[in-house]
């Protein structure tokens, strides 16, 4: 199967997993679900689950890892909603429609943002029981990645940035490598668990991951700096009219892009380190990379 092929097979994995395992928009509080599923509908690139679903199946996937997919799915989508709220980015625009706060309300938006990472791990505990093992390090990692000192960490320092004229490339490293690159490194490591991969395989993993986040943020700076909103389905310049720092701001457009391919570089360099060279994951970094996927 070709890349292409094989990239949309995942997707409509994703979507049919969202469908089943999310509960219904019907399900009493009907508001609460709806808002739920309105921000999950939204689409996106499903980048998080489809690396889950990649990285089981590059191990032969020992174990279904489609709950998985969806829990990291759950959990992303719960970022950007807290992520859109106005006492964070105060954004209107997500995905090419209305962030949840100004299609609900932000009460709304809130309980629907902490319900979906809720569910995350519901669905990890659930689906996961028969295989305790498998489990626990499931819910380490994930759990791990999305705590205090790794996603809401980074999301508390890039507040704090804001608020600073003197942000060191040093400091956004720290925010980019925990607010983006620490779920990318997650959701490779659960597809790697739910596949059977060893600790030395896991390892690689997280550091194909860590590459991989830092590239992505750093393409995600320049394109707000040089895209439209209609391409971007976001607010277009909202970093800069917040006055925040980015890679872009601190090192400048063409220092940008090349670090952007230093770290695309670096990622596909540990993924050749997988078994069969993981060249679906490969071609998947280099279209996230060029912004093709």
């Amino acid at each position: 199967m070709d890349f292409n092929a094989q990239l949309q097979a995942y997707r409509e994995r994703i979507e049919h997993g969202l469908g089943a395992l999310v509960p219904a928009a019907t399900t009493r509080p009907a508001r609460l679900h709806a808002a739920m599923r309105y921000s999950l509908e939204a689409g996106g690139k499903r980048l998080r689950p489809v690396l889950v679903l990649a990285a089981a199946d590059l191990f032969g996937a020992k174990t279904d890892a489609l709950s998985a997919a969806v829990a990291l799915e759950c959990l992303h989508t719960y970022s950007l909603i807290h992520d859109d709220l106005p006492c964070m980015d105060n954004d209107d625009l997500r995905r090419g429609r209305p962030t949840a706060h100004k299609q609900f309300d932000e009460a709304t938006a809130l309980l629907a943002g902490d319900a979906l990472l809720t569910l995350a791990f519901q669905l990890i505990g659930r689906h996961y029981a028969a295989t305790p093992a498998l489990c626990a390090a499931l819910t380490r990692e994930i759990a791990g990645a999305a705590g205090s000192e790794r996603l809401i960490g980074g999301q508390m320092e890039d507040l704090l940035a804001e608020k600073k004229n003197d942000v060191t490339a040093s400091e956004l490293e720290f925010i980019h490598l925990n607010k983006t690159a620490a779920m990318l490194s997650a959701s490779l490591v659960a597809g790697g668990l739910c596949g059977g991969a060893n600790e030395s395989q896991l390892a690689t993993l997280r550091d194909a991951g860590r590459h991989l986040g830092l590239a992505f943020q750093i393409v995600d700076d320049i394109l707000d700096a040089t895209a439209d909103t209609a391409t971007l389905g976001k607010t277009a310049g909202k970093d800069a009219k917040a006055g925040k720092t980015t890679y872009v701001k601190l090192h400048g457009l063409d220092a940008s892009r090349r670090h952007a391919r230093e770290q695309s570089a670096a990622a596909k360099a540990a993924l050749a380190r997988l078994p069969g060279g993981a060249p679906f994951l490969t071609t998947l970094v280099e279209n996230m990379a060029a912004r093709t996927m």
